[in-house]
């Protein structure tokens, strides 16, 4: 079983969080399977996906230690413990709970903990956050991050929502620790027509740009 340190370092080290929001339970796995096969290794499955726990449990049988497998749309103390007796090795919320920072490290697990603005960002990292979710960040952009690292610079900042093959490498240069990417890799067109061989190809894709990315920072 990892420790939170490790958890901490291996998200920081792959930098891309793929978010797995699916309207299906029958979809989870082909979509975490498209997604490992493209090299996203960091899968957050979202409480907001039908019997998302049971996805969580199947999917960390499945592949065990070859995903760092995490736990999203969690909004209480109680949701965050049940998805980590389920498998999940991380949890990401969407608001500033603060309960849910002692949920998770009770149980050993880093916890990225949502904000939109300067006061929450630090409310949450002085509660223990492990990293902000700046969510959405698609109003934002990485202009915002910016901004925002220049008197904070301590945050360890993953913003969602606006992050595409686009955005991602300025996202980066704006000084994020890692970025969560959604429906810009899991398209509303690739979920309905089930293309698992196109989502493995834009995974890749991301992985390329957030790696040429780094090596230029």
């Amino acid at each position: 079983m990892r420790s939170k340190p490790i958890i901490v370092r291996l998200l920081k080290d792959l930098g891309l969080v793929a978010v797995v929001r699916v309207p299906k339970l029958d979809k989870v796995m082909p979509v975490c399977e498209a997604l490992l096969a493209g090299g996203i290794s960091a899968l957050e499955i979202t409480l907001t996906v039908p019997d998302a726990l049971e996805a969580i449990k199947s999917v960390a049988a499945q592949f065990e230690t070859r995903v760092l497998l995490g736990a999203g749309s969690v909004l209480n103390a109680s949701a965050c413990q049940a998805a980590i007796a389920a498998g999940a090795e991380f949890i990401v919320s969407p608001i500033t709970k603060l309960e849910i920072i002692d949920a998770a490290h009770a149980a050993d697990k880093p916890v990225m903990l949502g904000a939109y603005t300067p006061t929450e960002a630090q409310l949450a990292h002085e509660a223990g956050a492990d990293f902000i979710k700046i969510f959405p960040a698609d109003k934002l952009g990485p202009g915002y991050i910016k901004s925002l690292r220049a008197p904070l610079p301590h945050l360890q900042l993953v913003p969602t929502g606006g992050v595409d093959l686009e955005t991602a490498p300025e996202f980066l240069r704006a000084g994020c620790a890692a970025l969560g990417v959604g429906s810009s890799l899991m398209t509303p067109e690739i979920l309905r027509s089930n293309n698992w061989a196109e989502l493995t190809r834009l995974a890749a894709e991301y992985v390329r740009v957030v790696k040429e990315t780094r090596n230029t920072l």
